[in-house]
């Protein structure tokens, strides 16, 4: 690759290097934001921290589908919930979600107001 070295499976550009199990940590990333549901669901998880049901009437689907696109979410480290009494709240993990979530949205938007 162009501008790229290959060292013991990490590559190296100037904005850093990356392992390939890096690699595939960052396709695993945005592979688990590209289902429109998981990425609605993050979308609201940004602005507060949600229940099932709440996030289940913002998304449009079963409380179930809910919970099982929030297993897949928790299980890449991308949400994280607390329990209080009966309940469970959800939230994103870390800023960088929301972050990564805001430049996708931008970019979206860049290419539909170009097109």
């Amino acid at each position: 690759m162009a501008g790229m070295a290959a060292a013991g499976g990490v590559y190296a550009t100037k904005k850093g290097a990356v392992s390939a199990r890096g690699y595939v940590a960052i396709a695993d990333t945005f592979r688990a934001l590209g289902d429109p549901t998981r990425a609605r669901l993050v979308h609201a998880l940004a602005a507060r921290e949600l229940t099932v049901n709440e996030l289940s009437a913002i998304a449009g689907v079963t409380a179930s589908a809910v919970s099982h696109q929030l297993r897949v979410l928790r299980n890449m480290g991308l949400v994280r919930f607390r329990r209080e009494a009966q309940k469970a709240y959800y939230c994103l993990d870390d800023p960088h979600i929301e972050r990564l979530f805001d430049e996708a949205r931008r970019h979206v938007a860049e290419l539909l107001r170009d097109r």
